[in-house]
């Protein structure tokens, strides 16, 4: 029977449970504690539902984050009253800003025990201020028929509101009385508790809630961009549920307008190279020339998703305030750069899913984008393979070659989505790219990545040794951990980034309060979690390890580097490739 009817709060949270299961729920993140006994109850003897138990709240969270990601689905998030509820607020801002649908279930003491310092009670309405999509107290449990409907509309426009217009978070604060427990208080007959779930649960269209993002797009513009014959399409960040629809999308369009496409290391774009003929993936180096900073200004610039990494990208269309159209079916603002900017409020594949392939000539402006690319690429690729020394750089430039097709990685920040930017090459292994760039923040890397890895049979984590010291507490969900995660761990003991900011010129203070090198042995802690550790003595090893990447558990591989070599290396290879001759 799909309602629990023990007592009061056992039917409230089964009515709650099974409701989001009709809606497509598929996973759940529960955090122990006693407030929230019936909800864990009611999800975790639920038969379609996956639940996984994770102790820590804040690594739970990221983990949650981390299921939503990889699935393009909702994940529930649960746990007890008090300061549990805190700690999923650094998760709750990111999948607010990276359009990551999560569905909070926040348990709470009722009325009567707030606001008297009862134990374990905080003040939990609107918990999370202005970040959810909608967020709402419900009342307390009622066994009342009308009180039952009302729960369940709210359960289905919280759904909605996770997904519909942009995915992002809900948060339910769900006060219970006594009992906690499944005590049996209730004596309702089979009868009765069939006539309740009829009411309730039958003859509802829940696919109502499976509702197109996307506003017809204005078929104008194309036509309009068409004239223009020095355009850019930029493929920004993206998170998109089907990236070979989205690459074809885009080399579509880029053919139809006849305009080069740079890609950033975070779209799938790069990994599908077949796709697009008119692919630049090393533009922050083509932009570093001065030369070639000039005879490149585009007129206007297509920008899809939100812009790149790469500052230098940034630098020189802020410069020029280039006409810009960004596509994004979010309301936000994505003018990062305050540009002369136009929002089409579309998606890619809508706004192409009409038009035709022409078959145009190259024009001198894409010509010299390519020529210079491709001249570029080349010596890039022989620095890389003449460079025996560990570079943190060519990790990426390397991943970008050797992973196993389809495979998923998650790219840390910092450094590790830096260096992707500017080493990761083209390549037709249909990688699975995923981040956390909603807020740039380190916070919950290794959790986020086991939550990708959770719904892949094999995936990949790339990251330095203070993202993930910072979220080691994720090593407890290896227990749960469905597929597999393969970490290639940089430690350059400490923070490499601050090694490129002009702080790492005052000597007395850099080391302990930027640098924050933590001198942690990681053979002896990847001992302590029983998580299995290889140490990285040269690049060929590396390459055979990912060639074959495990189908359980959790690796770690770790790569030694020097952080002050990797910022004098990546400051001169620059100069290096522009001026190499081949």
């Amino acid at each position: 029977m799909p309602l629990n009817f023990r007592n009061i709060n056992t039917l409230w949270s089964s009515l709650i449970v099974e409701t989001l299961a009709q809606l497509g729920l598929e996973n759940a993140v529960i955090c122990p504690g006693s407030r929230s006994t019936p909800l864990t109850i009611a999800l975790a003897q639920h038969p379609t539902i996956k639940t996984i138990p994770v102790l820590d709240e804040r690594s739970a969270s990221f983990f949650a984050l981390g299921i939503a990601k990889g699935s393009h689905k909702p994940t529930a998030l649960v746990c007890t009253s008090g300061t549990a509820g805190a700690n999923f607020y650094p998760a709750v801002i990111e999948a607010k800003y990276s359009y990551v649908p999560l569905i909070i279930l926040t348990a709470d003491r009722p009325p009567e025990m707030r606001q008297c310092h009862s134990g374990q009670t905080i003040n939990q309405v609107n918990l999370y201020g202005n970040y959810p999509c909608w967020q709402t107290e419900l009342s307390l449990p009622s066994l009342d028929l009308d009180r039952l409907y009302y729960l369940r509309q709210n359960i289905i426009y919280g759904w909605e509101r996770a997904t519909f217009p942009v995915a992002g978070v809900v948060h339910y604060n769900i006060p219970f009385r006594e009992p906690l427990p499944p005590i049996k208080q209730l004596n309702y007959s089979t009868q009765k508790q069939e006539n309740i779930i009829n009411k309730l649960l039958n003859n509802i269209d829940f696919k109502h809630s499976n509702r197109s993002s996307y506003i017809t797009p204005n078929y104008h513009y194309i036509q309009e961009w068409k004239k223009c014959k020095k355009g850019l399409i930029i493929a920004g960040l993206d998170n998109s549920s089907n990236p070979e629809l989205y690459c074809r999308a885009i080399a579509l369009l880029a053919q139809k307008l006849n305009y080069p496409t740079l890609a950033e290391a975070l779209s799938p774009v790069r990994n599908y190279e077949k796709l697009n003929n008119n692919l630049i993936c090393n533009y922050d180096l083509i932009l570093r020339n001065p030369n070639y900073q000039e005879t490149l200004i585009p007129e206007i610039v297509i920008l899809i998703g939100e812009y790149p990494t790469s500052k230098e990208l940034r630098k020189w269309l802020n410069q020029h305030k280039i006409n810009t159209y960004i596509i994004t079916s979010c309301d936000d603002n994505l003018d990062a750069l305050h540009s002369n900017t136009i929002h089409i409020r579309t998606n890619i594949i809508n706004l192409v899913k009409n038009i035709e392939k022409d078959d145009k000539p190259n024009n001198k402006y894409i010509k010299r984008w390519l020529t210079i690319s491709k001249d570029l690429e080349e010596k890039t690729n022989l620095t890389m393979k003449n460079n025996p020394d560990f570079f943190e750089g060519k990790i990426s430039w390397l991943l970008s070659k050797a992973l196993p097709p389809k495979t998923s990685i998650f790219i840390a920040n910092s450094m590790s989505v830096r260096y992707a930017e500017y080493f990761w090459q083209r390549n037709n292994l249909e990688t699975n790219i995923y981040f956390s760039r909603g807020t740039n923040g380190i916070d919950g890397t290794l959790s986020t990545a086991m939550g990708i890895a959770h719904n892949h049979q094999k995936a990949v984590l790339l990251t330095g040794d203070l993202a993930l010291l910072h979220d080691t507490n994720g090593f407890l969900i290896t227990k749960n951990l469905l597929g597999s995660l393969t970490i290639i761990l940089v430690n350059n003991d400490g923070g490499g980034i601050f090694e490129m900011l002009p702080i790492a010129e005052f000597d007395e203070i850099f080391e302990d309060y930027f640098a924050t090198p933590q001198k942690v042995n990681f053979a002896h802690l990847c001992h302590t979690y029983n998580i299995d550790y290889k140490l990285i003595e040269n690049w060929s090893q590396l390459e055979s390890l990912l060639a074959v990447l495990p189908a359980k558990g959790v690796r770690l591989l770790e790569v030694k580097t020097n952080r002050k070599y990797d910022s004098w290396w990546l400051k001169n290879i620059f100069s290096i490739i522009n001026n190499q001759d081949l």
